[in-house]
Parts: structure tokens; C-alpha cells; sequence
């Protein structure tokens, strides 16, 4: 069974704005080379995949580390959670309809991790309980506003390791605190939860 984890670059007050951020370090860009070339796949909702597709294409002022990023991120595939789109990119899979049980085939009949990009589409994987781990990237930036990185309540989580992975750059990984001792007790939780919030288990937009 694959492990599905969201994560992405952050600041120190927990916004996501990459435009503010700006590039990481060479030591943070080299990590993240090396974790796209390990995983089994991504999972997209529309504005990240649409910022994401930046690497679809070569750009003359690119350096090495640009290009190995493009290689390794062209080469997993991707399912783009969208209403909206019509069509995307090379190696990518329109998921227009009933996400939830795609999402869940893709956990069951794959292995190792898929990486979820994008806070509203990561916080439907979270009330439908299908989120195993959560990964903080801490960057040394205050941005004061903008796009959080969690979209909405998420259910107690659990620290389970804490790194620094380049100048700075401290990843804070936790997993749902129920999911220690029983996945299907996590499940249950998360619904509990947000069951009374969710309307529908559609995504109506990304």
C-alpha cells in the first residue's frame, strides 16, 4: 500500500506563497531532487499543477540542478484532482470525478509515496481520512499573509521527526495522532470530525 504524504515549502507563520519564499538554497534544491526521484507519484489539485507545470518545458537560463529537477519531476506520474481543467500535461491523469475513490485505488494497488500538492485539495484528502503523513518545510521567512498551508481544522497530529535538511530549512514531519495504533480508529475519527462539516465528498474546484 502506498503512503500518501502532503507536504510543501512554508514560512515561519505558516503561509505557502513560493513567488515569496523565492528558490531554496542549493542544499534544499538538491533534497528535493532526490525526493521526486524516489517517489511513485503526485497528486495535484489544479493551481498547484498549473504551477508545477513550469518544469514541463526546458528554459535557456536554466542551470544543472533546474534541469535534473525537470527530469525527475517529468518522469512520475501525476493525477491532477480538477472540475475545471479539460486536459493536462505529459504523464499526468485528469481526475474530474469521485476523487476520493480513485485516490484510494491509487493507495491500494501502489507502493511507496505519493506526494500531494496544494492545501485545498490536501484538506479533502484529510476529511476523507486518506492522509498518512504531513510535511512542514520551515523556511527562515515571515510573509505576514497569503495562502496557508492547511485550509482548514485537521485532526491531532503527532510529531515524529524533526531535521534540518539544508541552511536553515527545518522539516517538522507528523502523522494523524490516532494512526499509531489503528488506521480504521483514525478513520473513524477524521469523519466524526468533519462529518458534520463536509457537504459532499465531491471537490467542487482546485
Amino acid at each position: 500500500m502506498a503512503k500518501l504524504v502532503y507536504g510543501l515549502n512554508q514560512s515561519l507563520d505558516g503561509f505557502v506563497d513560493h513567488t515569496k519564499l523565492g528558490p531554496p538554497v542549493p542544499a534544499a534544491f538538491h533534497y528535493f531532487i532526490e525526493l521526486v526521484r524516489g517517489l511513485t507519484g503526485l497528486i495535484y489539485g489544479r493551481r498547484m499543477y498549473e504551477i508545477m507545470r513550469y518544469w514541463d518545458e526546458d528554459l535557456p537560463d536554466w542551470d544543472a540542478e533546474d534541469r535534473d529537477f525537470a527530469v525527475a519531476w517529468r518522469s512520475q506520474p501525476k493525477w491532477v484532482v480538477s472540475r475545471s481543467l479539460k486536459s493536462v500535461g505529459p504523464n499526468a491523469t485528469l481526475v474530474a470525478d469521485d476523487f476520493e475513490t480513485v485516490i484510494r485505488r491509487l493507495k491500494a494497488e501502489l507502493a511507496g509515496e505519493i506526494h500531494v500538492g496544494g492545501p485545498v485539495l490536501a484538506q479533502s484528502l484529510t476529511e476523507a481520512g486518506l492522509i498518512d503523513e504531513y510535511r512542514l518545510y520551515l523556511h527562515p521567512v515571515v510573509l505576514g499573509g497569503g495562502k496557508p498551508l492547511f485550509a482548514g481544522p485537521q485532526p491531532p497530529l503527532h510529531l515524529v521527526a524533526s531535521d534540518l535538511i539544508a541552511e536553515d530549512v527545518i522539516r517538522l514531519t507528523y502523522v494523524p495522532a490516532e494512526s499509531r495504533d489503528s488506521p480504521d480508529g483514525l478513520r473513524r475519527r477524521v469523519r466524526s470530525t468533519f462529518g458534520r462539516e463536509r457537504k459532499s465528498s465531491q471537490v467542487t474546484h482546485f
